[in-house]
């Protein structure tokens, strides 16, 4: 989504009286087909209604929740509240911009019930049941820190660098002697990068099946690691978000090439774009698949949005020079 320009109508209203600024965590139900110009890792749009709540949140995290009608995620990102707007043309309707950076898919999509009760308190009776109606059905919900805490450790384990580290671990219980893993505070972890980094390679990997996007190749090492690595179509320090829809599953080489512009994709969202004044023939023929076209994730949510590879596109390919040898030199 492109940047939103800030009129002094804009501006005005962004100035909070200090009364409303008590932040607060909110859960912000998003549906993958919703006729909003709802992009969970940019832009959550919502009614005037949900207006004092969620300006309450701004510099607070969210919880995005798929309700069950929806799809079957239930809980499965976090992120931050930047700042709050009048959605522009659009009378009673406004828009929560996402903090850059803040978005994080969870590892683990956790369901609204564990063994018949909520997560959430306000959604819970007396005796643990399920309510019914009422809050159930807001689209906004504020949620106390504990409810935060515990959504987030579900769905993004607080030992999550370990079990990536040991997961292909010829002999796994060797890791597991010795003390339990350090635990990070919630706000840590979300805000950590190489844990992060994690996260995000988890996600994509697992999104496009282990394939390398560009050759469609799934290699394997001798312990049963996969090669793939995870890239950011535009780079976390340009703005660009751990979403999965801002990465591709890609080679060493290939990633090494996207990076360096040498590589990337067409406005159709599939055909690869090759530099042929810098890179060889024959290595094109080596590395990319026959077709020339980008593999596709397995679930189509997953794709990579028109937006990051337009900005790829714009500000990377073609335009980024390096001394570094090539892999194939």
């Amino acid at each position: 989504m492109a940047r939103i320009p800030l009129d002094e109508k804009t501006l005005a209203f962004l100035h909070v009286p200090d009364f409303l600024a008590c932040m607060v965590k909110l859960v912000l139900l998003h549906k993958a087909d919703s006729i909003y110009e709802d992009e969970p890792d940019v832009v959550y749009d919502f009614p005037r209604s949900y207006l004092k709540a969620v300006r309450e949140a701004v510099g607070d995290w969210i919880v995005y929740y798929e309700p069950v009608k929806a799809g079957p995620r239930g809980y499965f990102a976090v992120a931050q509240i930047s700042t709050v707007i009048p959605k522009p043309g659009v009378e009673g309707r406004f828009l929560a911009l996402i903090a850059p950076a803040s978005y994080l898919p969870f590892d683990r999509e956790v369901p609204r019930l564990i063994e018949g009760r909520p997560l959430e308190a306000a959604l819970t009776e007396p005796d643990g049941s399920p309510k019914k109606g009422g809050a159930v059905q807001l689209a906004v919900r504020r949620l106390p820190e504990a409810d935060f805490a515990r959504i987030v450790n579900l769905g993004l384990p607080q030992d999550l660098e370990r079990i990536e580290e040991t997961r292909y671990a010829a002999r796994p219980a060797e890791f597991a002697e010795g003390a339990e893993p350090f635990e990070r505070p919630v706000l840590e972890r979300l805000t950590r990068r190489p844990y992060r980094d994690v996260a995000f390679r988890r996600k994509v990997r697992e999104a496009y099946g282990y394939r390398c996007a560009m050759s469609g190749l799934r290699l394997r090492n001798g312990g049963g690691r996969p090669e793939v690595q995870a890239a950011h179509i535009r780079p976390v320090d340009q703005q660009g978000s751990d979403s999965v829809r801002n990465g591709l599953a890609l080679s060493g080489t290939l990633h090494w090439m996207f990076d360096r512009g040498l590589i990337s994709v067409a406005e159709d969202c599939e055909t690869i774009l090759v530099s042929h004044n810098k890179v060889p023939g024959d290595v094109v023929g080596r590395l990319l698949a026959p077709n020339g076209k980008l593999l596709q994730p397995e679930d189509p949510r997953d794709a990579p949005h028109p937006a990051n590879l337009s900005w790829h596109r714009e500000n990377v390919f073609g335009q980024v020079l390096s001394d570094d040898p090539a892999p194939w030199a």
